[in-house]
């Protein structure tokens, strides 16, 4: 077997791995941190300068008097963004059924006079399990105990639900949402 080969195969190796390894992580993460500076520092969201949460991961509410965000698929820990993923339950499995029916509890027991039907972003998870979005009609289904266990006009409350929706991309892709951190934020500000 010709060793010749072998240091040219090497430097290669070496240069690559560098390249690939080294050199283009550090430029893709200084143009990235140029450019979008708060997304690539992870879209932390602030308070008095400390970071509480991160504008891209739900986070656990069960405060009644808080919205609540759509239930997390990741475990043993809610929202942990180390474990993304969906159940990948199907919608006959007993154990999706089951988790649906508890959300559907938890929720009537929070709000034992809201018989409206429940939207379904309450009850099921997202793709990644993480979601820090729910839908207006969600946040809209929980304004009632939220102003009543706030002391604020329910007027009050809805007005705070519209300033914090996002319109779709463009007017085009996606779907209103609101992110249920920086709704519970304005309405802990109101006090």
């Amino acid at each position: 077997m010709n060793t010749s080969i072998f240091r040219p195969l090497l430097v290669l190796f070496v240069l690559l791995s560098a390249l690939t390894g080294i050199v283009y992580p550090f430029a893709v993460t200084g143009v990235a941190r140029i450019a979008f500076p708060s997304q690539a520092a992870g879209s932390l969201v602030l308070r008095d300068g400390q970071p509480i949460g991160s504008a891209l991961i739900g986070q656990n509410f069960s405060d009644p008097a808080h919205f609540w965000g759509r239930p997390s698929a990741t475990t043993p820990m809610p929202y942990n963004a180390a474990n993304s993923g969906g159940a990948n339950l199907g919608p006959l499995n007993p154990a999706l059924v089951g988790a649906v029916k508890g959300h559907i509890e938890a929720l009537r027991a929070a709000d034992p006079g809201n018989t409206a039907p429940v939207p379904v972003d309450l009850v099921t998870t997202s793709a990644s399990g993480l979601d820090p979005h729910i839908s207006p009609a969600a946040a809209r289904y929980q304004a009632a105990r939220v102003a009543r266990l706030h002391g604020l006009p329910l007027e009050r409350v809805g007005q705070l639900i519209d300033q914090h929706t996002e319109r779709p991309l463009w007017g085009l892709v996606g779907e209103p949402r609101v992110n249920v951190l920086a709704l519970n934020l304005a309405l802990d500000a109101t006090h």
